[in-house]
């Protein structure tokens, strides 16, 4: 195909995308930075949640730095499933989900797809901790279980409260990316000076070279107790493989899924960088919000540019903004957002009376800050301020991460609808889009109290929710990589099709993926199910 006619694109399962110009792209550079920053750094501040905070945490307060090089796989594969979704709406102006819908066999199949997928999305799991958070602030001390009421009650506040933010801004993303860039700078500036003045450098050895030593696996040692190896250096030294520990495999699959971004939260980039406007998306428009969006428009379908030698040009500008997002603002937030909680982590945790008591229903980064009050190294009155900044900058992860989970369901369904129904398309006009999306965020809110009900009748509530969560992300993660790859094969032009490299680095992250789930529902399911 040689030219972008109508006539010449290929036939699917939705109605034709358009055609229109490729807009100038501006360079890059720092007199462009307000046009560059953003779909990175927005999913950076997403992404700082259930695997830096939490999984990661847990796993360096168990293993030390040893099995950091999972997240280094999960965070690299996921760069190329990002770069992906972001090819696919770059050249199209659609999220990658209207790029399913696309194919055979139709959108009613890939409808129901996705709301399996979205299963993990239906859980408040951040919300909750946070309210443990808030409780702690409030006692100055880490709840107990006398505490249940206020903390359940606390967790239901929270609920209604953080969709508020994606009700002004213009364009919902606008919002987004204020939230999402104060999250960042606020939660990775905290990190970083309680590392650079409280950690130790061994400390910081131990975390950073962790991301290097790759196959490193949990075993049982000789007394009954879990160690860390090396699989490569025991074969070579005993020629057998060690047995891995199998244990926790549950908590492992959660810390890959939630390490970077896991699920289809990372499908959102596509969303992003068309409602940044970037591509064929300032060609198509954004959702808008409540208050001020009044002239911000949304396409229900696509459109596509004519493949030339100008526009080719200019497509290799933007393809730029996607690699430069991808390898300087995302990759090293998330690799940044791991460590550094992990530093806290390992400096605090064990002056805490709470690190490794079996049955603590509490996440690892609450652990961390009564470590920091209980810690013999700080003076009696830095140790409250410490802790309660580190409460406080708990919930500036928790609380903006679930207010994005209800967007990101949200604007996924609004898009999956908006483009897939085809009485919606016919019958609504390009501003109504909003009230799509806000009658799927009411219904969010609405099922999330449902759900908190049901899981905090179980005491182990908050871990339960997001271990559970992050393990069904994997399955969903590595499924759709194998289709993204596939429609950016047979829907784009061959000029803007992935190169080999692209294509063997998600077809990775999907193995990768979809093989943990496997090992984790082989592991931990199968004898649920049949009582083994």
């Amino acid at each position: 195909m040689t030219a972008r006619d109508p006539n010449q694109l290929p036939a699917t399962c939705l109605p034709t995308w358009e055609t229109a110009e490729l807009p100038e792209p501006k360079p890059l550079g720092w007199r462009n930075l307000s046009g560059f920053i953003g779909p990175g750094i927005v999913m950076c501040g997403i992404q700082i949640g259930g695997g830096e905070w939490l999984f990661g945490p847990a796993i360096t307060a168990k293993y030390g730095g040893g099995l950091m090089w999972i997240a280094t796989i999960a965070i690299l594969g996921q760069v190329f499933y990002n770069i992906e979704c972001g090819r696919y709406a770059l050249a199209t102006g659609e999220p990658v989900f209207t790029g399913f819908m696309r194919t055979r066999p139709g959108p009613t199949f890939w409808v129901s797809v996705a709301l399996l997928f979205s299963m993990g999305a239906f859980i408040p799991a951040l919300s909750t901790n946070a309210a443990v958070l808030i409780v702690s602030m409030y006692l100055g001390h880490p709840p107990g279980p006398e505490n249940a009421f206020i903390i359940n009650t606390t967790a239901y506040i929270l609920l209604g409260l953080v969709v508020l933010p994606v009700l002004i801004g213009g364009k919902i993303y606008n919002m987004l990316q204020i939230v999402m860039t104060a999250k960042v700078f606020t939660v990775l500036g905290f990190c970083l000076i309680i590392g650079l003045f409280f950690v130790s450098s061994s400390g910081w050895l131990n975390v950073f070279s962790g991301f290097l030593k790759f196959g490193n696996v949990p075993t049982i040692d000789e007394q009954g107790s879990e160690t860390v190896v090396n699989a490569f250096s025991h074969f070579f030294e005993t020629g057998e493989w060690p047995i891995i520990a199998l244990t926790n495999i549950a908590l492992l699959g959660a810390f890959a899924g939630y390490a970077g971004g896991g699920g289809l939260s990372n499908s959102t980039y596509s969303n992003f960088v068309r409602d940044k406007g970037w591509g064929m998306g300032s060609q198509v428009g954004a959702i808008a919000s409540a208050v001020g969006g009044r002239d911000v428009t949304l396409s229900h379908i696509g459109k596509v540019f004519v493949i030339n030698e100008e526009n080719l040009r200019r497509w290799k500008v933007w393809w730029k903004y996607i690699i430069t997002d991808q390898a300087f603002i995302w990759a090293p937030g998330c690799f940044m957002g791991m460590a550094l909680p992990a530093l806290m982590s390992i400096e605090f945790s064990q002056f805490s009376p709470m690190f490794g008591v079996e049955g603590i229903p509490y996440a690892q980064p609450l652990i961390a800050a009564d470590g920091i009050r209980n810690s013999p190294n700080l003076a009696a009155g830095t140790q409250q301020v410490l802790f309660l900044v580190a409460l406080f900058v708990g919930l500036m992860v928790f609380l903006p991460s679930q207010m994005s989970i209800v967007e990101d369901f949200a604007r996924r369904w609004t898009d999956i609808i908006w483009s897939g129904n085809r009485r919606v398309r016919e019958n609504m006009k390009s501003h109504q889009v909003k009230y799509i999306f806000y009658s799927i965020v009411g219904f969010y809110v609405v099922w999330s109290f449902t759900s908190a009900t049901v899981f905090l009748t179980f005491g182990d509530a908050p871990k339960l929710m997001v271990t559970f969560v992050a393990n069904f992300n994997n399955i969903a993660l590595g499924l759709t990589s194998f289709h993204i790859l596939y429609i950016n094969r047979t829907l784009l032009p061959k000029a803007l099709q992935p190169k080999w490299y692209s294509q063997l680095g998600i077809v990775c992250c999907g193995l990768f993926y979809f093989g943990l789930a496997s090992l984790v529902f082989y592991v931990k399911v199968i004898p649920l199910i049949f009582g083994s």
